[in-house]
């Protein structure tokens, strides 16, 4: 096993572009370091290289590029494309690894680097580790012979096999016709294949967030910010509005009456229904520690178990293998739905719900609401100096904060990976309560903070 990891967080690489460690040189020996790592054998050895719409994607495209194919990979450039669409197509193709430049729900200036193996898997930690170890060395020998140099092309049909793929998810026989559906692709990976997948099923689709231009990707739109979907939702009178991400692996519903369905109402709603249909796997589902306890006091009351993992989709897809559950996600709308896809897919996801509307033929705002969310908080308390977790004091007023809750609610403390932030989150049925408990700890940790 290698050392700890350094570059890679919780979803790959990322960072502000043309800045440590998202720039060039950076990108440059990923893609050496990742192509001697993935060397099995004798074949020609191929990636699969997609992107969202990011300016600097360009700019890390070529980079990787070049790495690829000093490392004497073949690289099969897919244009902007969803995330999910790179794993998918990483098997279809019998790739040797699948990458995806992308830094999701994140502002334009930021990207990243998410890496795919020959299974259509995200990479372990022990694996990542290891390309990290690989990029701090000296990788000189290992390239390849002049004759032996990677050569790059361009898959033309990539766009057109995601979209015959996601849309071999929905049931045969049903249609959407008749449905009016507002879609935001958040200006992303997205803009061209999820409005066509819609339309080819017979819904009538407004686009919003479907003109990028570089800069705009989740520029007020998209599934982190909403208002616009349920605005234009109201405004065309639609039946459904659906918000994706930057590259299209979450996504976040809007019912007809404007109102916002977050991961664990979709998630319930897609647990309920295959449970119904006998297509769901393992007893349950796997969620994370964020999913509310509305959600588990639900599935339990069907008989169904909630599997939490950490924050990540990730962690969820590496529960549901450790289980044989086919069903996962997170509050934030990552769907894992692992009969058609390796990783989280936001237009999988949506079709899913789709065919469960268009079954009972009931309009969204009484489908979706599957259960009353327990009231939850969360903040978001800065820092200064070593992490506050361990000093005496906050692991006094975590204890006082767990006595107060008791066994009717719960208290998650957790570091950000990639800013000096403790993420302070409660839930119980007490509103109040819930904010009392928030506000304690959050006190604690800032006064920790200050004598710091």
């Amino acid at each position: 096993m290698s050392g700890p990891r350094k570059l890679f967080g919780t979803d790959g690489i990322r960072g502000t572009a043309n800045t440590d460690p998202m720039t060039v040189e950076v990108a440059q020996r990923l893609g050496q370091a990742a192509g001697l790592r993935f060397m099995r054998g004798t074949h020609r050895h191929r990636v699969v290289l997609g992107k969202d719409t990011r300016l600097s994607g360009y700019m890390i495209e070529c980079a990787l590029v070049s790495g690829f194919l000093a490392a004497g990979i073949d690289v099969t450039l897919v244009g902007p494309l969803p995330t999910p669409a790179i794993a998918l197509l990483t098997r279809s193709l019998r790739a040797d690894l699948g990458v995806m430049i992308s830094a999701s729900h994140n502002p334009f200036e930021d990207n990243g680097i998410k890496l795919f193996g020959p299974d259509g898997f995200k990479l372990s930690d022990d694996v990542e580790a290891e390309i990290e170890a690989l990029m701090a060395s000296d990788m000189s020998s290992r390239l390849a012979k002049p004759d032996m140099i990677g050569r790059a092309s361009r898959l033309t049909d990539a766009a057109g096999r995601y979209v015959e793929s996601a849309k071999a998810s929905f049931p045969r026989g049903r249609r959407l016709d008749g449905l009016r559906i507002v879609l935001d692709c958040a200006n992303g990976a997205a803009y061209r294949v999820a409005p066509t997948a819609l339309w080819e099923l017979g819904a009538e689709v407004i686009r919003i967030g479907c003109t990028p231009d570089g800069l705009n990707i989740n520029h007020q739109c998209g599934s982190t910010s909403p208002r616009a979907l349920s605005t234009a939702v109201l405004e065309h009178r639609a039946d459904l509005g659906i918000a994706l991400d930057g590259d299209a692996d979450r996504l976040l519903l809007c019912d007809e009456r404007g109102q916002l369905i977050d991961g664990d109402q979709i998630l319930a709603l897609i647990a309920r229904s295959w449970a119904a249909s006998g297509r769901l796997e393992g007893g349950g589902v796997v969620a994370t520690v964020m999913s509310n306890m509305g959600l588990e006091r639900l599935l339990v009351g069907d008989g169904l178990k909630l599997e939490r993992t950490a924050v990540g989709d990730r962690y969820v897809v590496e529960r549901m293998r450790e289980l044989g559950m086919n069903v996962g996600g997170e509050q934030s709308g990552h769907m894992v739905l692992s009969d058609f896809a390796t990783t989280g897919d936001g237009l999988i996801g949506a079709l899913q719900v789709l065919a469960v509307l268009v079954e009972r033929g009931r309009p969204a705002s009484e489908a979706l609401r599957m259960f009353t969310p327990f009231p939850q908080l969360l903040r978001n308390e800065r820092f200064v100096g070593p992490s506050p977790l361990l000093n005496p004091a906050v692991q006094e007023a975590r204890r006082w904060a767990e006595d107060e809750l008791g066994t009717t609610g719960r208290l998650l403390l957790r570091e950000s990976g990639t800013e000096p932030v403790v993420r302070v989150m409660a839930e119980a049925e007490d509103e109040a309560l819930v904010a009392r408990v928030v506000a304690g700890v959050c006190d604690a940790i800032r006064r920790v903070s200050v004598a710091a």
